[in-house]
C-alpha cells in the first residue's frame, strides 16, 4: 500500500506547499484508491512539517512550489516530493494514479513541459518533480531589464 498527499487549497493543488494547510490522502493498492481522508498541516517550521508527513506515513507529496530547504527535509523522511504540480485536486489524483502526472499537463505555469529540473543535484526516486535552481532556463533573468549585461568584476 502507498500512502500520498496532495497538498491543495480550494480544491485545486496549493500553489505554494511551505504555506498549505490542507492536504487529501489516498491509500492505493494494486492501483486502485482503497482509502481516503483529508489531513491538516498547522506546523509552521519546515522541520515539523516534514515530520508531520511522516507520522502520517506519507510514502509521495504532490505539491506545487515548494522551498529547497522543506524539499530536502521531505525527502530526508523518505517521502518522494512531486512538486510543482497544478490543477484541480481531483484531476490530479487520478492522473497520479494512472501515471500521467508527468505529461506536462498539470505542469506549473511557467514550468516548460517536459523539463523537469532539481534543487542543487538532488534525485528522487524516478527523477520526477520539477524543483527550481540555479541551472534553470528562469535563473540570471536579472532585475529591471539587467539581463544580458554580465559580471562587472
Amino acid at each position: 500500500m502507498i500512502k500520498v498527499a496532495f497538498a491543495y487549497w480550494q480544491n485545486r493543488i496549493a500553489p505554494v506547499f511551505d504555506t498549505a494547510r490542507d492536504i487529501h490522502i489516498i491509500e492505493v493498492e494494486s492501483g486502485k484508491i482503497i482509502g481516503e481522508s483529508m489531513g491538516s498541516l498547522t506546523e509552521t517550521m519546515p522541520s515539523a512539517r516534514a515530520l508531520r508527513l511522516a507520522e502520517l506515513g506519507i510514502n509521495t507529496l504532490v505539491c506545487g512550489a515548494i522551498s529547497g530547504d522543506m524539499h530536502k527535509l521531505i525527502e530526508a523522511y523518505g517521502i518522494q516530493v512531486i512538486s510543482f504540480v497544478a490543477g484541480d485536486t481531483q484531476d490530479v489524483i487520478h492522473a497520479w494514479i494512472a501515471g500521467d502526472i508527468h505529461c506536462g499537463l498539470f505542469c506549473m505555469p511557467g514550468c516548460r513541459q517536459g523539463r523537469r529540473h532539481r534543487h542543487g543535484g538532488m534525485h528522487g526516486p524516478g527523477g520526477y518533480g520539477p524543483v527550481m535552481n540555479k541551472n534553470t532556463p528562469l535563473a540570471g533573468r536579472g532585475v529591471r531589464g539587467t539581463q544580458g549585461r554580465g559580471n562587472k568584476n
